[in-house]
């Protein structure tokens, strides 16, 4: 990988991998004050099925095509750093950043999407608090202890899918019960939040945005939420000129 200057500004990027992710780790150490749109940006996705983007191929996962779309807008983002796992719990996701070696890096960008798990295996809200306020601290840190950079997403609504097999009825609620903590949580600490539930919930008339394990998101679906989360990260990052 080329090591280039550019604004007085060293960006080193150092092709690697992890365990849990699927993509190169890219470290950097420039600032929001000095991006330009020539800079190239490093991006980090903590999760789980919904990160990895199970059922559907890799470029279909939302942090793929959300660097997909960047690019579009003259945003250029290195490959994600993808830490997630189909069935993780917010505990499990700090267990595998703990052992993740990326302590050491920082990222430009980081989303963090969790918590279906720990509704679907029947774990307590309390516990889900505690530590999801526990891996949003991480995020925030490895994004350079800049809160704008941090993306929270919502936890999507499972249970309108086939796989639920008519129990929205039941699990809506408790996806709202997760949801208002990890929402709540994330306003607390001042990071950027995404409310995606809502159009997880229009699979339930539409089948296209369901993978075809019935359960999780189609490509379709995450394209909806990547046309608005994208916006929200070149608002935050303002890439296109250079802050006060």
């Amino acid at each position: 990988m080329k090591v280039s200057s550019i604004i007085l500004t060293t960006i080193i990027a150092i092709a690697g991998c992890t365990n849990q992710a699927k993509t190169a780790i890219a470290d950097t150490t420039h600032t929001i004050s000095k991006m330009t749109v020539t800079d190239t940006l490093t991006y980090l996705a903590l999760g789980d099925s919904y990160t990895i983007g199970e059922a559907v191929p890799q470029q279909q996962s939302f942090p793929f095509q959300l660097t997909a779309l960047l690019a579009a807008h003259s945003v250029n983002v290195a490959p994600p750093t993808v830490i997630a796992t189909t069935g993780w719990t917010t505990d499990q996701l700090i267990n595998a950043v703990n052992t993740s070696g990326i302590h050491t890096k920082t990222y430009d960008i980081v989303t963090l999407l969790i918590g279906v798990n720990d509704q679907y295996r029947g774990l307590s809200q309390s516990n889900y608090r505690t530590k999801f306020i526990q891996v949003l601290n991480t995020a925030i840190s490895l994004a350079k202890g800049d809160k704008r950079r941090v993306f929270v997403l919502s936890i999507p609504d499972w249970g309108v899918t086939p796989f639920a097999k008519g129990q929205d009825d039941i699990i809506g609620p408790q996806i709202d019960q997760f949801n208002s903590i990890n929402k709540e949580e994330s306003q607390k600490a001042g990071v950027n939040y995404l409310d995606i539930t809502g159009l997880s919930r229009q699979a339930k008339t539409d089948l296209e945005l369901v993978a075809e394990d019935d359960l999780h998101p189609s490509g379709k679906m995450y394209g909806q939420w990547v046309a608005r989360l994208e916006p929200m990260i070149r608002e935050q990052l303002k890439v296109f000129k250079k802050n006060d």
